[in-house]
């Protein structure tokens, strides 16, 4: 009782789990399917994708630190995950080093220092001049206060009384100047020894403005400032006193010498660094695959510099840029393949439900990858023999593929593929070999799931798939000059795993992708066929002549489906199931009247033609509880397109006459919509053939096919088929195997001499057939009119009594 108990209890969560995941699916469908949103929803969908995708595909993303330091310990393996040029720090800044110390020396020549000089002894003259004029008697003291801010040196009392005794102002500055502009035609330097050492790593001499001066060896022609002083101590200035004052003047201007060539120390450190810029890094190669540190290894400076080499495109502007392109990239691979798929390949039309389950399955598998992609560049120490690079054979890339194909259809899934492709390609770092490898993957286990049917099914096109991997991975390895190697074996065994891996895992994820999203897939198809189902039982039960009605039709399908190459599981699962909203009236259908009352007898022809339509609309709700799937509902609501029920709108029409009142043909039509796809299509055309055969008196195969060849028509010409794909050379194969179906069920049996009868025997001439009874309501189109309910029934003959009464009893209740 307690293990009772808990399977309940289990089953009840399971139940409440589905309803729960089934519910918050139909909200989400619903969402993006609302026609005032879907434009925006889609769009809002295909950026939050790409987003997400941007994310996990991003290159160079690695779960460890971006950063180590000097003697940090490693947490992981750190493998070069491409190859990489690193720049050799020290040899580079040896390399500028050498580059700035051979870097010329800037020296500015002025040409306006004599100028500055002249101005100086101008002034003090001048000065003198109007001081002396002012107060004659003015003190040694007083002068030094005014001269020495002038000429910028200190004065002693001689020099200054030797100042105030100059005879001529204008001669002595008429002879000093051209002293000191013949002086200053030499080139002064502060410091011979220095500018010859600057002179030997080179000279770069430059003007007032900062423009280079060319012409001449300025590393000989120089004059140091001290012999210049020495050179204007022994001057004799015109217009001075005496000797002596002469000497002392002359010693004045000897201190207030400045060089006219001197050096420039921010225009040589700018020299020196333009110089050390244009040398270009010193850099050594990095493989790909390289180990550059092992866990639990201490960080040593070399392995600190490769690391941050390796991370270095990390940082937040390298990243951004990388985010942006990326990002820009996904929008346009899913964009423009999709636009072109919808204008150019005719059965791509994906659903709001197909969009989202695809975005969630390109979502999901990128992570999946992603993390498979991390582990496998941390495995390298388990595995030392095995190249890092090789592993993405193992990887499952045609799973997505087949089970889009499985769930939609091969258009989309090959649109799928080449969209998945390149991006593949961009996360395992722009690998061109991983584009091709999942393509044709993809494409292979998409072809080989088409009409699933079972399980096995999906492990022969895992088979398929290991094949095509193995062949390509060969192909690489011969193109990498590497099939003579070790790595060859494991890439081999790495490919042939890849395609069991992909079949495992869309073998499990069906049942979960059918019970969430509501799938209906060719193995649920399988289980819906089972005549045992809740619902088909329940159509027995209830409408025992409309569920032989639908297995019959179930075969009619079938064969019709096989020989158009449309999808026979799907057109007979249809067939089961396209009449079970009969259930809910059954002895409003002639099928299951079992000669009881007509019941239409006393109803309005509006009334019976409103309970006729009204089992669509019931069929699609039971289907639509049951779960059957939407392939199911949209069969059961197009199998009579908008087809019109003619015998009661002719009864109403006849009834009109008399009351001179309208009939509107449209309140006898089917509501449709007419039948989209050719299961829906052979459907419609096997329902009403079957019913219709019914009617045959004498059902030789020439009437059967001239019945069968008259409905298809009334139905083509009434514009049925003009919304699904079935062609002329379609109908007619449709018509050769209902015509064969048919005369298989309606074929001849030999008269037995004393053929038994309920309550007796009635005499019968041999090789005559027994008139059918007449039905009194079939659904059929075009011409066929459904049997009025007035026709009289068939009277039995009497019974008469003969031998053999012990078997008068036999079948009878």
């Amino acid at each position: 009782m307690a293990d009772q108990s808990d399977d309940k209890q289990e089953q009840h969560a399971l139940t409440y789990l589905r309803q729960f995941g089934s519910n918050l699916l139909d909200s989400l469908i619903k969402t993006f399917s609302n026609p005032d949103t879907v434009r925006r929803n889609r769009l809002i969908l295909l950026i939050s994708t790409s987003l997400l995708l941007t994310l996990t595909i991003l290159p160079y993303q690695h779960t460890s630190r971006l950063t180590y330091k000097i003697g940090d310990i490693a947490t992981s393996d750190i493998r070069v995950s491409q190859d990489l040029l690193v720049e050799d720090r020290a040899l580079t800044e040896q390399r500028r080093k050498d580059a700035g110390s051979n870097a010329p020396v800037v020296y500015n020549l002025s040409d306006q220092v004599s100028g500055v000089l002249i101005d100086k002894l101008q002034q003090a003259v001048a000065m003198i001049r109007s001081g002396r004029a002012e107060k004659p008697e003015k003190s040694i003291s007083q002068w030094r206060a005014q001269l020495m801010p002038l000429l910028d040196t200190d004065l002693s009392d001689a020099e200054i009384a030797a100042l105030i005794r100059i005879k001529s102002d204008k001669i002595f500055l008429a002879h000093a100047t051209e002293l000191l502009n013949e002086l200053y035609q030499k080139k002064i330097v502060l410091d011979g020894k220095v500018f010859q050492t600057d002179s030997r790593r080179g000279l770069e001499i430059s003007d007032n403005n900062g423009h280079p001066i060319s012409g001449g060896d300025f590393s000989t022609g120089f004059t140091e400032i001290s012999e210049a002083r020495r050179i204007v101590g022994s001057w004799n200035i015109k217009g001075v006193a005496a000797d002596s004052d002469n000497a002392r003047i002359s010693a004045v201007i000897a201190r207030v010498l400045l060089p006219n060539l001197f050096y420039n120390r921010e225009a040589t450190e700018e020299r020196t660094r333009n110089i050390m810029e244009t040398v270009r890094p010193v850099l050594f190669k990095v493989q790909k695959g390289e180990m550059v540190v092992r866990v639990g290894e201490r960080i040593t400076p070399e392995q600190a510099h490769k690391l941050e080499a390796i991370f270095g495109n990390q940082r937040s502007g390298n990243r951004l840029f990388a985010a942006i392109g990326t990002f820009t990239l996904i929008l346009v691979l899913f964009y423009f393949p999709y636009r072109f798929a919808c204008k150019n390949i005719r059965k791509f039309n994906p659903t709001n439900k197909d969009v989202l389950i695809i975005s969630l399955l390109i979502t999901i598998s990128f992570v999946c990858f992603k993390t498979a992609l991390l582990i496998t560049h941390n495995i390298g120490a388990v595995f030392p023999s095995v190249d890092v690079s090789n592993y993405f054979y193992l990887f499952p890339f045609a799973a997505g593929a087949m089970i889009v194909r499985i769930f939609i259809n091969s258009e989309v899934a090959l649109v799928y593929c080449a969209i998945l492709a390149p991006l593949l390609g961009i996360m395992f770092e722009n690998n061109m070999l991983v584009v091709i490898y999942s393509l044709l993957g993809g494409i292979i286990g998409a072809h080989g799931v088409r009409h699933c049917a079972s399980r096995s099914t999906i492990y022969t096109a895992g088979i398929k798939v290991s094949i095509v991997n193995l062949a390509l991975a060969l192909s690489f390895q011969t193109l990498n000059s590497s099939l003579f190697t070790m790595q060859t074996l494991y890439v081999a065994f790495f490919a042939l795993l890849s395609g069991f891996i992909c079949a495992g895992f869309v073998s499990s994820f069906i049942p979960l992708v059918e019970t969430l999203f509501q799938y209906t897939t060719d193995i649920k198809l399988l289980e819906l066929a089972n005549l045992n189902s809740p619902v088909l039982r329940e159509l027995m039960i209830k409408a025992p002549g409309t569920y032989h009605h639908s297995i019959v039709v179930g075969n009619l399908v079938e064969a019709a489906a096989e020989s158009i190459g449309a999808n026979p599981l799907l057109a007979r699962v249809a067939a089961y199931y396209h009449d079970i909203g009969k259930s809910s009236k059954p002895l409003y259908f002639i099928e299951n009247q079992a000669g009881e009352e007509n019941r239409h007898d006393k109803l309005t022809p509006s009334m019976s033609a409103l309970i006729l339509i009204s089992h669509i609309r019931d069929g699609a709700e039971l289907a639509r509880e049951n779960r059957l799937g939407q392939p199911i509902i949209d069969i059961i609501r197009q199998h009579h397109g908008t087809a019109l029920i003619k015998f009661f709108y002719e009864r109403a029409k006849c009834q009109a006459v008399s009351t001179g009142q309208i009939v509107e043909e449209n309140e006898f039509r089917y509501p449709g919509p007419k039948p989209q796809t050719r299961e829906a299509g052979i459907v419609m055309l096997a329902d009403c053939v079957e019913a219709a055969s019914r009617t045959l008196i004498n059902p030789t195969s020439d009437r059967i096919q001239g019945l069968v060849q008259k409905l298809i028509n009334n139905v083509f010409i009434d514009g049925q088929l003009d919304e699904c794909e079935l062609t002329l050379k379609n109908l007619h194969e449709i018509a050769k195997s209902f015509t064969g179906i048919l005369n298989g069920i309606f074929h001849h049996r030999i008269d037995y001499p004393e053929p038994a009868y309920k309550g007796g025997t009635r005499s019968k001439k041999p090789g005559s057939r027994e008139k059918a009874k007449p039905e009194q309501e079939v659904e059929t189109h075009g011409d066929i009119a459904e049997q009025s309910s007035e026709t009289p029934q068939y009277q039995q003959p009497a019974v008469q009594k003969g031998g053999g009464e012990n078997l008068k009893r036999l079948g009878m209740s």
